[in-house]
Formats: structure tokens, C-alpha cells, sequence
């Protein structure tokens, strides 16, 4: 309708563009990477015509509205929300585009095509239709680099074994570029420091043959090129300036030679042989971008410093050779600094509420990098949305910690690492916490870590604590948690695993952050194990009851996977995909996974048509939803997995359809909750939702609302569980099947 109604606006003398279609006829079949061809071919259609939505023209329609004359305030600020201004065909020019449609298919080696269209009116709108007839190829025979006596032609021909412009490829000026900035940024990594890739020229022969359509390949340099250009340099002398300032007088700073590097400062702010280690240029070796580059990237990793900047500076050259000074200007950042944080948190379990956090900052606190971090936590949270029976859970929260953190290995034995692109940390770290529930119970833990973690490229990310322990004690219960803990023995026995002491391991390895990236992917693995040593400890003692040092420790394996897979259909539109499985295996002397270690499904972050802890164990079903089945329903195993469709609706505010699926199990049997254990039928009692949902996206955050209904429910009788009687206009059915759900942040 709105596409109609758009019709009476348009001028006498106009007609409204409404797109173009472009068909390929080619005078050979199989032509390789047609496909890439085309599409780069109807990104020239331009100009692009006004969007629809449900084939309407909605911004169109409010550009319309809102310069009318007196068009009142709501046609006002739709038209400055979401209006587009008319794109008519008197803006096309459709033989400018047939131009760059022929210069785009000689670019590919396309030559002698041929391109035709045809403007198609109807009423008031227009649309072209261009047809492009694709010539035969012209293909590759062999590559010859033209050459003299020189050093760097000789370079030249040793790299061209390993082109990508094999016998028998097309002609394609893409690759001929690609194929020339690889040989500059290899000859630079040779030392050719003044090197361009402009001084390289292609020059491509078809008159040698009369019967197939084919061309041989001449690289040679360009005339006249710069005698600088064309020699390595090598590095003399490398400068370090760990604590530089505009003002710094070099002339009085002290400086310490070590390794073939100077390192000047005024005192001794950063002890010169540890900044050694992180500098891979070396003295008397030629120039390097790659080792420049990592060398700054190690130096920023330390997380002292506020500027990283290398600086090379040209000394006299020879015929045959140049000669480099390398300059690190290090700015550190503020050394000491106080945060204090007002938050209003929302967690993936339905809690909220206000927290204040308080973080001192230590930097470089030995002068090799460190870095202390003290904080203090104090927060309240209560429940939203519990749902029935589960309103009125509240806690606080009160916490302290200690990191800190080397930038380097700290090993019993020394270790020389091989990073080169990060330099792996060490982390120390000791805090404790108190938590009240609601009325129900305090729970107090002591938890300390050592590890390590680094980043492996700007993908990949490793974290290893080989030592993690935690004391938790759970003390001063209400006589209604007792009854809870007295009718789940299991549960019971997850709250008495006072103490866990184990290794884990997370790997994440990244590639969702790219806008760019038609394809984006994210993989996590989770390992985490708990009470092997100390088991082995108390069996090689002759001691076995479950104990160390008078606490009941935990004894399982964990493992999580975590897949994610982005599909960018433009810069606005993603279709967004998880799966999630959560194996965790209990043995020796515990039943259960600890609870604080244990998994539930339900909630803004997991089955969003499921309120949290609503799900599971497999077909358990509570007698009612109380405080009571909310402890219940955690479990030892988790499976979930979901698709989204994410769009823009105007300005800030996105949209979002989806659809989530999950449960949790039981590894062992538990008479308290039949149905619960893990089975080779798990995929039939899977808990299945939809919904739609509203985000408002600030860049650095996200404030999200789902509204989601269940589809399948595992705890009805097999035959039952599928369907929804979507009765929107009973009270009752949208109590019971309208679930709302309130985050920060997307789910995945």
C-alpha cells in the first residue's frame, strides 16, 4: 500500500528507479570463478535504488510525508529517523555503466566483451536490464622476469617460485597487484627498506598465438628507478628510550648497552634486561618490517605503556649497502590509579541489580612490567522474572582479590619463549568472597590461581592455570534449605566437595569482530580437572576417605565446546549461529559436579522461551516451580544450540528472530529427579523455543529485550511435547507462555 501511495509524489517529469538486473552470456562454458565475476560486476549497478521492506518503501514514503508542506510533527521525525530521499532515473546514466562494466571485464582478462540495455518503464517507476556477452579468456603460458646483474633481480627470481601465477591462469589485474605487493612486502622483509612496489612493472604479450586466445608474462623494474631503492639496509644501531617524554634530554639519561642495544633513561625506570627480551631486531641483521612489527606489539603487550613508537632513521649509504639507526620511544602510562565503578548488572541468570566496584592499579611495580591489581566488590541482586514460586531470591555479595601479573614466564626452571607475536603472562591471583542467599544460606570461598595466558596471533587466545584452588564453605542454613538439601542427596553432596583443586585449560580462537567478513566463526574449548593429584596423594600416603586436610574435595573432568558461525549477509544483517555441549564426568568419591561447577539451561543467554533454571534434567519435571526445583534443575551435562536472525529497524534500534534449543543431564542417576540422566535419546528431550527480540545497540554496548514462547517442552508425555496452542488473547496462556527476558550484551 505504501508502495502505491508513494506514486502520487512523484514529479510529472520523473520516474522512480527501482533497480537493475544484469544477465551474463558467455561464448565459452566453464569458465573459472564465474561466480566472483558476476558478483563484483552488479556492485557497478549503481545507482541504488530506494529500500523496500516487505515491498514497501517505508523511508521513501516518510521522505515523502515529511517535506510536504506543514507536515507536523510525527511526519517530521520519521523523515529525520528514517526517510530516503527519491532516487529517480533521470540520476542513471546506463551507458557510463556499460563502460564500467567492459573496463571491469578486461580487468579480468575479458577482452572484446560486449554489453547491451534496456530501460524498462511502467507506470511511474523504471528499471534497466543490462546483458553482458563474456569473451572467451585470455590464459597464462609462463612468467619471465627480465634481469641483469643485480642482487635484487636475483632476489626477484628466487620469489617467483613460489607465485600464485601458475600456467594456464586467466589474465586478472587483481592478481597481477596481489602478486606484486607479495613480492615488495618479501623483498622488505630482505632488507630492501626503501623498496616500492610501484617500481615493479607487468607487461603481458598476446601476439603469440593466431589460433588460442593466450599471453606471456614479463616482470622487469621500471627505468629510472632510485639507487636506494634498490639495496638491502642493515641495522646499526638500535636505540631504546624506556621512559620518553616531548622533553626528554637524552643528553643527561644514562645509558646501559646490552645485547648490541642502548638503552637510555634518566633512572632506571625499566630494567633494561628484561625490555631486552621482548625487541627481536637484532644489531649488524638487516632490516625486518615483520620482526619491527611484532617487536612494537610485544613491547605494547606488557601493559605499561601508552605509546609504542619505532622509529628508523637513514645513515649514509654505499653502492651495494644501507645503514639504519632503530629508535624505541616507550611512553608509559600513569603508574598507580584508582577506578571506582557504580554498575547496575544483569546476569545470565536473571539477577539484578546495583554493584559498586573498586580497582587499584599498580603498574611496573618491580620495574619489569608488572602489574598488581587490588579490588573490592560490593553487591545486591535480586531475581527478575523468576517466575512463579521463585520470586524474592536475593543476594549480596561482598568480595576481595589480589592479580598479579608478570609479563613474562615465571617457571620453577628457566624458560626461554618462542612467542613471537605476544609474550605469555603470568598470573598469580588470590581472592575470597561472601555470599548471602536470600535468607537461605552463606556461602564463603577462597580461591587463589597461577597460571599463564597469551595470544598466540590476533585470533587465538590460550589460558592454562595449572594450579586452581577453592575452599568453599557453606554455613548458617535456613531449615528451609536444609529440607531442600534433605530431599536431594546428590545436591547434598555437590555443596559438601568443599575443596577443588585442579588444572584448566581454555583455548579461543576468534573471527566474529570483522564486519567485513562475509564469514565469521568462533571456537572455544574449555578443560578443566579437579582432585587427580590429590587422590594419587592420598592413595600413595595410604590414606582414601575422601579427604585433604580435613575437607571433602571434588574429583571430575570437565571439557566445553563452544561453536559459533556469523553469516554477514551485509554490513547490517547477520544470521548467527551457536552450538554449545557441556560434558561434565564425576568420579572416584563424588557423585556430582561441585554446584558451583554444574550447568542449567534456561534464561536470557541459553533457551530464552524457558525461565532460568526451568530446564531439566532431561524430562524431570518439579512438583512446582519453588525455590526447591531451582536447585534441582542443574545438571552435570548441557547441549544447546541457536539461530538467530539479526536487521536494522532505524537508527540505534535492531530487530532480532530466533529460535533456541537445550537441555541438561545427569551422568549418574538420581532418584530425586527421575528422567534426569543422560541417554543415547537425548536429542528427543531437547526443550525448543522462538521469539523475537529488540536490542539497542551503542556501539560500545548493548541493552537487549527477548520476547520468546516455548515450542517443544521435554517434561510432557512422549507424542505431546511438540505444539503451542498460541492462545495470545488469554490472560493465562500469555502468563504461561510469554517469557520476557531483559540482558546487556547479545547472547552469542
Amino acid at each position: 500500500m505504501i508502495g502505491c501511495s508513494v506514486k502520487k509524489y512523484i514529479p510529472e517529469d520523473e520516474f522512480l528507479y527501482t533497480g537493475a538486473d544484469l544477465n551474463l552470456q558467455t561464448e565459452v562454458e566453464d569458465i573459472k570463478g564465474l561466480e566472483d565475476v558476476e558478483e563484483e560486476l552488479n556492485e557497478l549497478l549503481r545507482p541504488e535504488p530506494n529500500s523496500k521492506f516487505l515491498g514497501m518503501y517505508i523511508g521513501l514514503w516518510a521522505h515523502y510525508k515529511g517535506t510536504q508542506e506543514k507536515p507536523g510533527f510525527i511526519n517530521r521525525f520519521l523523515n529525520k529517523k528514517i526517510g530516503e530521499k527519491p532516487v529517480y532515473f533521470s540520476q542513471v546514466t546506463p551507458s557510463r555503466t556499460e563502460e564500467l562494466i567492459i573496463n571491469r571485464l578486461e580487468n579480468r582478462g575479458f577482452f572484446y566483451s560486449t554489453t547491451n540495455s534496456e530501460v524498462i518503464r511502467k507506470d511511474k517507476f523504471a528499471k534497466v536490464d543490462y546483458t553482458a556477452t563474456i569473451s572467451e579468456p585470455y590464459k597464462l603460458t609462463e612468467v619471465v622476469v627480465e634481469r641483469d646483474s643485480l642482487e635484487l633481480e636475483k632476489v626477484i627470481i628466487e620469489l617467483m617460485k613460489e607465485t600464485t601465477l601458475d600456467s594456464g591462469s586467466r589474465f586478472d589485474l587483481q592478481t597481477l597487484t596481489a602478486e606484486r605487493n607479495r613480492i615488495d612486502l618479501a623483498l622488505k622483509d630482505r632488507g630492501y627498506y626503501n623498496f616500492n612496489s610501484d617500481y615493479l612493472i607487468f607487461e603481458a604479450d598476446t601476439n603469440i598465438s593466431d589460433s588460442a586466445r593466450l599471453f606471456k608474462l614479463y616482470l622487469r623494474l621500471k627505468n629510472n628507478v632510485p639507487s636506494n631503492g634498490i639495496i638491502p639496509y642493515m641495522v646499526d644501531t638500535i636505540n631504546v628510550f624506556p621512559n620518553y617524554s616531548i622533553d626528554e634530554n637524552s643528553v643527561k639519561s644514562d645509558t646501559v648497552t646490552l645485547a648490541g642495544k642502548n638503552f637510555i633513561q634518566d633512572k632506571k625506570v625499566f630494567k633494561p634486561k628484561l625490555l631486552n627480551d621482548y625487541i627481536l631486531i637484532q644489531k649488524n641483521e638487516r632490516y625486518n618490517p615483520t620482526l619491527s612489527r611484532l617487536s612494537s606489539n610485544r613491547l605494547s603487550s606488557i601493559g605499561n605503556y601508552k605509546f609504542v613508537n619505532l622509529r628508523y632513521k637513514e645513515l649514509a649509504t654505499s653502492d651495494s649497502l644501507g645503514h639504519l639507526t632503530a629508535n624505541f620511544y616507550l611512553s608509559p602510562m600513569t603508574k598507580r590509579s584508582l577506578r571506582a565503578e557504580l554498575l547496575a548488572v544483569s546476569k545470565s541468570n536473571n539477577f539484578a541489580g546495583p554493584a559498586l566496584n573498586l580497582v587499584y592499579r599498580n603498574r611496573n611495580l618491580f620495574k619489569g612490567g608488572e602489574t598488581l591489581n587490588l579490588t573490592g566488590k560490593v553487591g545486591y541482586e535480586f531475581q527478575i522474572a523468576g517466575g512463579e514460586g521463585r520470586k524474592g531470591l536475593q543476594s549480596l555479595e561482598l568480595g576481595l582479590g589480589a592479580d598479579l601479573i608478570f609479563p613474562r614466564v615465571i617457571f620453577f626452571v628457566p624458560i626461554t619463549e618462542k612467542f613471537s607475536y605476544s609474550v605469555p603472562k603470568t598470573k598469580m591471583g588470590l581472592s575470597a568472597e561472601y555470599l548471602s542467599r536470600g535468607g537461605l544460606y552463606r556461602l564463603n570461598s577462597i580461591s587463589a590461581k597461577y597460571g599463564y595466558f597469551w595470544n598466540a596471533n590476533q585470533f587465538a587466545y590460550h589460558e592454562i592455570n595449572p594450579i586452581s584452588v577453592s575452599v568453599v564453605n557453606l554455613s548458617k542454613t535456613s531449615p528451609e534449605f536444609e529440607q531442600i538439601l534433605d530431599d536431594n542427596p546428590f545436591l547434598r553432596r555437590s555443596f559438601e566437595q568443599n575443596f577443588i583443586a585442579g588444572i584448566n585449560y581454555t583455548f579461543n580462537y576468534n573471527k566474529l569482530n570483522d564486519r567485513f567478513r562475509t564469514h565469521g566463526y568462533f571456537f572455544g574449548l574449555g578443560l578443566d580437572f579437579a582432585g587427580n593429584t590429590i587422590n594419587l596423594l592420598n592413595k600413595i600416603s595410604g590414606k582414601d576417605d575422601g579427604k585433604f586436610l580435613g575437607l571433602e574435595y571434588a574429583q571430575y573432568g570437565k571439557i566445553d565446546f563452544d561453536l559459533r558461525y556469523h553469516l554477514n549477509i551485509d554490513k547490517k544483517q547477520t544470521i548467527a549461529t551457536r552450538l554449545f555441549a557441556g560434558f561434565g564426568l564425576p568420579f572416584g568419591n563424588s557423585q556430582s559436579l561441585p554446584y558451583i561447577k554444574q550447568y542449567f539451561s534456561g534464561g536470557p543467554n541459553s533457551v530464552r522461551a524457558f525461565r532460568i533454571r526451568s530446564i531439566g534434567p532431561g524430562t524431570y519435571r518439579p512438583e512446582d516451580f519453588s525455590l526447591n526445583s531451582f536447585f534441582d534443575q542443574s545438571g552435570d551435562v548441557r547441549i544447546e544450540g541457536n539461530i538467530e536472525y539479526r536487521f536494522p529497524i532505524v537508527s540505534l534500534l535492531k530487530g532480532a528472530l530466533f529460535m533456541d534449543a537445550g537441555n541438561i543431564w545427569l551422568m549418574n542417576e538420581n532418584e530425586a529427579l527421575p528422567g534426569g540422566k543422560f541417554t543415547s535419546n537425548w536429542w528427543n528431550q531437547l526443550a525448543v523455543g522462538t521469539g523475537f527480540g529488540l536490542r539497542v545497540d551503542i556501539e560500545f554496548f548493548v541493552i537487549r529485550f527477548d520476547l520468546a514462547t516455548p515450542l517443544r517442552i521435554p517434561y510432557l508425555e512422549e507424542g505431546e511435547r511438540w505444539g503451542n496452542s498460541f492462545d495470545v488473547g488469554s490472560k493465562t496462556w500469555r502468563k504461561q507462555n510469554l517469557i520476557f527476558n531483559f540482558a546487556i550484551g547479545y547472547p552469542f
